[in-house]
């Protein structure tokens, strides 16, 4: 059994081919050419925390991966100087059964969460897009915004978060670093953020909207990735009744996500608002965007299709760069 730890991750899963990696992750899940059930969720009440299983097998003509991710999530970490979440992958291989790898979990996580927002942002951001506004500076933030600079020329780009630190933090580290530009502004306000913003990204764990749906221009993205929860909400329903959305999967964002759930809830709007999934706008069955002055939003709660498929680009990877460790099993 391979061993690749979070370093080797970060090696094996360069950003680029991660996002090609998921628009084939997304178009197998709507095409059904992979298993994937709704996410297992484990309450863990005394420390207020969330174990949450995550099983997949994909077949495709490019991929037969077998996988299943289990993520901890624990809000008091921070706090203890651990991280919020940690996960791990094991990967099996798909034809015989036998485990084949294990992988840190915490770092797959962030580059296939942001990945899947860079599929989304090429597919549907307007072509011209040059400013980004990014909600929460933890991992997620800052694969968020390595992936919309993959995608597009972004010129600039503005952070905001609830602790002023984090941000200066992830200014220092990120700026200039492979496509990110080296213009990146601490944004004082959430309207000081978006007010120019071509693409905005929420990686937050906020139950209120984190920005104003007034203070949107015109034609803006919006890859929304932090509300997992139903209680949980990033985006304005205002913003939401006007907008394009677009999702990873209906079923998973319409039993879990509280950008859509709560509206729907509400009767702002019905299920129906979904007009796509992403898998859908690959395969050709569903347009994408429309206009340059559309709104478009995408949903994503993250799916097990990701993490196999990113488990297998990663062991592939690996193996051709000679990383990670072997052991007896």
């Amino acid at each position: 059994m391979l061993i690749l730890d979070a370093q080797d991750v970060r090696k094996a899963l360069p950003m680029r081919g991660a996002i090609e990696a998921m628009k084939q992750a997304y178009a197998s899940l709507s095409d059904g050419q992979a298993e994937a059930p709704l996410r297992t969720r484990l309450p863990i009440p005394n420390h207020d925390a969330l174990a949450i299983f995550m099983p997949a097998y994909v077949h495709t003509e490019e991929a037969d991966a077998l996988a299943v991710k289990i993520v901890s999530i624990f809000p008091n970490n921070p706090a203890r100087g651990l991280p919020y979440i940690q996960a791990a992958v094991l990967a099996f291989d798909a034809g015989t059964g036998n485990v084949s790898a294990m992988l840190e979990g915490g770092s797959l996580t962030a580059i296939r969460t942001g990945a899947g927002s860079g599929a989304a942002i090429d597919l549907l951001a307007r072509k011209d897009s040059k400013v980004v506004a990014i909600f929460g500076a933890g991992a997620q933030g800052r694969t968020q915004l390595e992936a919309a600079c993959s995608v597009r020329s972004v010129e600039k780009a503005w952070v905001f978060d609830s602790d002023p630190k984090r941000v200066e933090a992830f200014v220092n580290e990120m700026a200039g670093q492979g496509p990110i530009p080296s213009t990146l502004e601490p944004a004082p306000t959430p309207q000081a953020a978006v007010k120019d913003a071509d693409i905005i990204c929420t990686a937050t764990t906020s139950t209120t909207p984190v920005f104003a749906d007034a203070d949107l221009k015109p034609g803006v993205h919006i890859s929304a990735i932090g509300s997992y929860t139903p209680e949980m909400v990033e985006v304005p329903a205002e913003t939401i009744v006007r907008a394009s959305v677009f999702v990873d999967s209906r079923s998973a964002v319409l039993a879990e996500a509280g950008d859509l759930i709560q509206p729907i809830q509400n009767g702002t709007i019905t299920e129906a608002h979904v007009r796509a999934e992403l898998g859908e706008i690959i395969l050709g069955k569903k347009a994408g965007r429309e206009s340059e002055t559309e709104i478009t939003y995408f949903k994503s709660v993250g799916v097990a299709v990701q993490d196999a498929i990113a488990a297998q680009l990663a062991l592939k990877n690996a193996k051709a760069m000679g990383l990670g460790r072997e052991i007896e099993f």
